[in-house]
């Protein structure tokens, strides 16, 4: 009997360009692409963090890929839009947006076409990168966006959300609010030691 051909594994991935280079992350984290608009800066966060965005009204951070990646900033384009990706973050999946310079398409790729991550020749940390593509001559760098932030990234880019959405400075307020309302009868009743302090004094002075 003749044997049967391996089935490959074919795997989706959105490719897009970070200056003269070519990325890709797989399509399975890819929520969206978006136009590159205003940003609302966060303060108090790394480079990197460019601030938050309005998604429907939902809030969504975005990052700077170039910063990320220790990169040359470029100036933004036409072309220059924002990948709204699903990151897994302590076990939950979080919306997060990343600047791009440009998004090129959606490419097929199996396990023969990719190759390990090289040692030394590439500016990226070797933890997050999944693999190296090869497709018509020229080489892609696949990226785990999943593995791409340490602890503490993660914690900043779920801050930045709530920080965006203002619960931070509700919560702020309302502390502030039952505070003041659980020293008011404080002074309240300081007051009406003073009035009755008065009142004495005034009958003393009548006699």
């Amino acid at each position: 009997m003749p044997e049967l051909a391996t089935k490959k594994e074919i795997n989706q991935y959105l490719t897009f360009r970070l200056g003269d280079e070519e990325y890709a992350i797989d399509v399975f984290n890819i929520r969206e692409i978006l136009e590159y608009s205003k940003i609302t800066k966060i303060p108090c966060t790394h480079e990197y963090m460019q601030g938050v965005i309005n998604l429907r009204g939902n809030v969504v951070p975005v990052i700077n890929f170039h910063l990320k990646f220790g990169m040359d900033q470029t100036e933004h384009t036409v072309d220059t839009c924002i990948i709204v990706m699903e990151v897994k973050i302590n076990n939950d999946l979080v919306f997060l947006g990343a600047i791009a310079d440009s998004v090129e398409e959606v490419i097929e790729l199996d396990h023969t076409q990719i190759e390990p991550p090289p040692e030394i020749g590439t500016k990226l940390n070797r933890e997050f990168i999944k693999g190296i593509g090869k497709r018509n001559d020229k080489f892609i760098i696949i990226i785990d966006i999943d593995e791409a932030f340490s602890e503490e990234e993660l914690d900043e880019v779920t801050s930045a959300g709530k920080k965006g959405t203002g619960t931070e400075t509700q919560e702020s307020s309302q502390d502030k609010k039952v505070k003041a309302q659980k020293e008011e009868p404080k002074n309240t009743q300081k007051e009406m030691d003073f009035a009755s302090k008065d009142d004495k004094e005034d009958r003393t002075i009548m006699k």
